[in-house]
């Protein structure tokens, strides 16, 4: 069987057994500047308490759902 023929064969189980096939994107972890992108990003978010009134609006304008 060829490799072809086993994925259209498992595709197919997984249709049957209520699955669907779909497609992400994620980031390149391999990419050049990902490690600085990603440094910078979790500087961000650790210099985040810092910077509390982002938050505080976030909070006072969001509907709180177990009111509801």
């Amino acid at each position: 069987m060829s490799v072809r023929e086993r994925v259209s064969e498992h595709r197919r189980r997984m249709r049957e057994a209520g699955f669907r096939s779909i497609q992400v994107w994620v980031p390149d972890t391999r990419a050049k500047n990902f490690a600085a992108e990603a440094h910078r990003q979790s500087a961000m978010a650790a210099d985040a308490a810092t910077h509390s009134d982002d938050q505080e609006w976030i909070e006072a304008v969001s509907v709180s759902w177990d009111d509801e």
